[in-house]
């Protein structure tokens, strides 16, 4: 069943994605449009979730990031591609199984996953990428929606306060009970969650973040997921 709310058609018994022309969120749509007259061949719309070729039903992990970047996932369609922070996401996933390591990919704006999808809190790019709260909340519909429906997810690894405490609140819990912290791990709503900082240049070049950092969270999260299957 197809509804439709503000102009944007949505998929009322499943929402997991927002519609290529949707406009829930004015100032979004309004940055999406501007960069179709300028990037005419990029992508320029709501990024979907990315999953394994076996699809959303072999997912036992989710990564949830803020928000497309104009230049990376808004240009390529594919969420973290196409820019720094996908490069030591996906080379972080390759390293713990993951996901194909970038020489086993026919394509790296096309990464191959295994039992892991990526999406974001927000599915537009935003201006200056930061979203505003009312653009957050309404795109959670989708985010929980995503969450939702994958039958076999056991854990969550949220990139930046941002998408964590967007997350929480989709499980239905309270950021302040579930506080985000680097490497930080919670239980709720039957699954593991945890937190880094964002894989972001900005993060990366300051040192806020090092590869180093960032692969002890997934040495964290393999080990979980091993213990869970024990």
């Amino acid at each position: 069943m197809i509804g439709e709310k503000a102009g944007c058609q949505l998929n009322v018994s499943a929402m997991t994605e927002p519609d290529h022309e949707c406009s829930l969120c004015p100032r979004l749509r309004s940055l999406v449009v501007d960069n179709r007259r300028l990037f005419p061949d990029w992508h320029n719309g709501p990024v979907a979730t990315w999953y394994p070729p076996e699809g959303s039903g072999s997912v036992e992990l989710l990564i949830v990031g803020l928000a497309p970047g104009l230049r990376g996932a808004n240009r390529t369609g594919v969420p973290f591609t196409g820019d720094h922070s996908g490069e030591l996401l996906y080379e972080t996933l390759g390293k713990h199984g993951f996901a194909k390591t970038n020489s086993e990919t026919l394509s790296a704006d096309r990464p191959h996953l295994r039992a892991t999808a990526v999406t974001n809190a927000v599915r537009c790019v935003p201006p200056g990428n930061k979203p505003i709260a009312s653009e957050i909340n309404t795109c959670r519909t989708f985010l929980t929606a995503t969450i939702g429906q994958l039958q076999e997810l056991k854990t969550i690894v949220t990139l930046g306060k941002v998408a964590h405490d967007s997350t929480i609140r989709a499980l239905g819990g309270n950021p302040s009970h579930h506080p985000f912290g680097h490497a930080n791990e919670t239980r709720l709503g039957g699954l593991s969650v945890f937190s880094s900082y964002h894989c972001s240049r900005y993060n990366t070049n300051t040192g806020r973040l090092t590869p180093e950092m960032f692969n002890a969270v997934f040495e964290k999260v393999a080990l979980s997921l091993l213990a869970e299957k024990d």
